[in-house]
């Protein structure tokens, strides 16, 4: 119907489209691994308590919630406030960092993939933080040894790991570059 150079150009302009949201992959996946392992966790563990036990008690699958952020910061704010600081708040950086994704050129493809981890945990807390008034589901618990003072890590799940690994490599991938920058 149209002459092959039209058809060349339709299929260079959806692989350019693919290409952008391809990191979006990762995000999804990662949302829907976290909100099918707290599924598993609210069906199988009763709450404040543990499910399974592994290493002599170093690790431990438990069921508890979180209604603040990080260690749980914030829980005992007021509810609207926190309704505005732990939805509204996050749900404008996750779009925006969506966006940025798909549209920036700036980073390479493993550093759009770190951001994109880091979107689908930031989506998997979220979608907890909406839907779950009781608080976000944690469950992986590891022991401390004292370090820091705790004997146990804050409890914590697979949108937490998600974030800090996924960030974790996406600032050593900027320190890299800049340090091969340098040189």
């Amino acid at each position: 119907m149209f002459p092959p150079v039209f058809d060349m150009v339709a299929a260079m302009t959806l692989q350019t489209h693919f290409q952008s949201w391809k990191y979006l992959i990762l995000t999804l996946v990662l949302i829907f691994v976290d909100q099918l392992s707290k599924l598993l966790v609210v069906a199988l563990i009763p709450l404040r308590t543990i499910g399974f036990t592994l290493g002599n008690d170093f690790f431990r699958l438990i069921h508890v919630r979180n209604t603040g952020v990080a260690f749980s910061l914030g829980d005992s704010l007021p509810l609207p406030l926190r309704k505005a600081l732990f939805i509204l708040m996050p749900l404008v950086v996750l779009i925006y960092l969506a966006v940025h994704i798909v549209r920036t050129k700036e980073e390479t493809g493993f550093q759009k993939y770190c951001l994109a981890g880091i979107l689908g945990g930031g989506f998997g807390n979220l979608i907890d933080r909406i839907f779950r008034p009781e608080g976000v589901v944690d469950f992986l618990d590891v022991r401390f040894y004292g370090l820091f003072g705790l004997e146990r890590w804050p409890t914590f799940n697979v949108a937490d790991s998600s974030v800090v690994v996924c960030g974790i490599l996406l600032f050593l991938s900027f320190w890299r570059k800049e340090k091969i920058t340098d040189e």
